[in-house]
């Protein structure tokens, strides 16, 4: 996932936000409705601001 995260600063909420708009805009485009991707994750900002922190990879734990 980290290859197609762009280089943002990971620390600014706003940042997030606008990138979780961008997302669901884009997976709409895609055919894909807010619906489908919430009844898989609880939240794409905390997926997003995880995702963006652990750059480098590896497994948690």
């Amino acid at each position: 996932m980290a290859e197609h995260l762009p280089n943002v600063n990971t620390e600014d909420p706003g940042v997030i936000a606008d990138l979780v708009v961008e997302l669901l805009a884009t997976a709409g485009r895609q055919g894909i409705g807010p619906k489908e991707i919430y009844e898989e994750i609880d939240s794409v900002f905390r997926l997003l601001s995880e995702a963006m922190q652990h750059r480098g990879g590896g497994l948690a734990g």
